[in-house]
């Protein structure tokens, strides 16, 4: 395959010619890190074998797009072709501008030892490997055989940074950045002990779209902000695979009553509102969305939480406001209306661009006029 001109050209889409990570994009083939990858269809994943079809697996690894490489339990590696795998994906080969995108808020020069966390197909560690060299790199995943095969390529591809199986919050060491490419419910204690001092880290919380920078101050916690772009990661897993989905809450949700009142908003998805999305994870964080369409054309919404909570709301064709039902011990529904309320009063949600305060044993604030959370 001739890759050079295609990594070219996801360098250019991907970062800047003025940008250190431009020749690291530029010089990375891609397609070496993600021989296979799931694509998705109406019943499942099916997997695509890049050797079997060398143009679409060029034309896979060198758009900026993000490849699935694991789908429930089932590796790409592993998977039967032709055969349909069902469930959530729990790793990939993130799109590279992202990849670049926190790499960049990182501030990393050379010199400084940096923890790649959630090694993956080992993408954004052989562009770290480029511009630090493999000595200062360490990246880590949780799932063994995503590390076995990730040294295996990356070996391949002529970086050798030193891979470790473990959870995210067992630091291998001390490290002046950590770069988290999974997304984390809090900033864990370890971390902050693993920083070096004047350290920097930088991840994406669950559940939201918010990227936290903070550096290390000299009381051994950090300060920093929620970044003004924004991203989402797959979250942390401690097994092989996500919890269950709520579908026994769902069934419940679509069939009964509950509490009945009219929302003068229209329905919302919520997935794709990334400000209210990430507001509503932090003050009821856990809520499970879904959407669908009525057959009359009606938009349709539910929200589900473990605690039992559940809400559906359906704003009819041609109409603005909203029928909404909501069971169990708290009405989510309420919560997404004051939220959008807020947003209607002030112009904006003040969850962007907020001031980040973490305390040595990982409690982090987040705090902008007069609105605080706390992780």
């Amino acid at each position: 395959m001739d890759w050079k001109p295609r990594a070219a050209a996801l360098a250019a889409q991907a970062t800047h010619p003025v940008s250190p990570w431009w020749t690291p994009v530029a010089e990375t083939p891609r397609h070496l890190l993600v021989p296979r990858w799931f694509t998705p269809g109406p019943d499942g994943w099916t997997v695509r074998d890049g050797a079997a079809d060398e143009e679409a697996w060029a034309a896979a690894a060198y758009a900026d797009t993000t490849l699935v490489t694991r789908v429930g339990s089932v590796h790409a590696d592993q998977a039967e072709p032709g055969r349909v795998t069902v469930g959530r994906p729990t790793s990939s080969s993130t799109l590279p501008s992202l990849v670049v995108s926190m790499l960049e808020h990182g501030r990393l020069a050379p010199g400084m030892r940096l923890l790649d966390v959630a090694t993956g197909s080992g993408y954004s560690a052989a562009l770290a490997c480029h511009l630090l060299g493999d000595e200062m790199v360490t990246t880590l995943d949780v799932d063994a055989y995503l590390t076995r095969a990730a040294a295996g390529r990356l070996e391949r591809v002529g970086c050798s940074p030193y891979v470790v199986t473990a959870d995210a919050s067992e630091l291998p060491g001390v490290f002046d950045r950590i770069v988290s490419m999974v997304s984390m419910p809090r900033i864990p204690a370890s971390w902050l002990r693993g920083l070096a001092p004047k350290g920097r880290l930088v991840t994406t919380i669950a559940g939201t779209g918010l990227i936290i920078t903070a550096d290390k101050t000299p009381d051994g916690g950090a300060v920093g902000r929620v970044e003004w772009d924004r991203a989402s990661f797959m979250a942390t897993r401690a097994g092989g695979d996500y919890p269950p989905l709520l579908d026994e809450l769902f069934t419940v949700a679509s069939q009964e009553d509950g509490e009945v009142h009219q929302s003068p908003f229209p329905v919302l998805d919520v997935m794709q509102a990334w400000e209210v999305w990430s507001m509503l994870s932090l003050t009821a964080p856990g809520i499970e969305h879904r959407t669908g369409t009525g057959d009359d054309g009606a938009r349709l919404t539910w929200m589900l939480h473990p605690d039992g909570s559940w809400a559906r709301a359906r704003t009819a064709p041609g109409e603005h406001t909203t029928t909404v039902h909501q069971g169990g011990p708290r009405r989510l529904y309420d919560i997404l209306d004051a939220i959008r309320r807020h947003w209607l009063k002030h112009g904006e949600l003040p969850v962007y661009g907020a001031r980040v305060a973490i305390t040595p044993d990982g409690e982090t604030t987040l705090s902008r006029s007069g609105w605080t959370a706390r992780l």
